[in-house]
């Protein structure tokens, strides 16, 4: 039984486009490999620890008593969310927003077990927690609510 030309373009087509995308998906995997940064809590590290040079998003409160200004802009401090905690060493200008206590999400990577941002970004308001530090911290049971605003809509 012989199988019908429009049957065996119609294949074609399908297999062609199913290559096609497969590259498409491949080309943009490949381009964002170095974008992608993922969240992590102090406690998370803890418990999985990352690999050295592995760039991704640490977050939590800036540990009381814990900022030190070194020479120049240098600048170490330790996040915690209660159940660990974690040294961040920083060198560049910070938040006008950054204090002790507060929220901060910090971009970087680890170095010889200490977290070395290359960008540092505190909560912009009083009621305002970004949601993954909030969760992370909940998770700890230490998540207070600023100014008795919910900091998640509908929540």
């Amino acid at each position: 039984m012989a199988m019908g030309l429009k049957k065996r373009r119609r294949i074609r087509l399908i297999a062609g486009g199913a290559v096609l995308l497969a590259a498409a998906t491949a080309l943009m995997g490949y381009g964002l490999r170095d974008g992608i940064e993922f969240f992590r809590s102090p406690s998370q590290m803890t418990e999985h620890p990352p690999r050295e040079g592995e760039r991704f998003r640490l977050g939590g409160l800036v540990e009381e008593g814990s900022v030190l200004r070194g020479a120049g802009e240098e600048i170490s401090f330790t996040v915690t969310d209660g159940g660990a905690s974690q040294p961040v060493v920083y060198s560049g200008i910070l938040p006008d927003l950054f204090r002790e206590g507060q929220g901060v999400i910090a971009t970087g990577r680890m170095e010889n077990g200490t977290f070395v941002a290359t960008e540092v970004l505190a909560r912009h308001d009083e009621s305002y927690m970004p949601k993954e530090v909030a969760d992370a911290l909940k998770e700890q049971g230490v998540f207070r609510y600023g100014g008795g605003v919910d900091p998640e809509p509908g929540s």
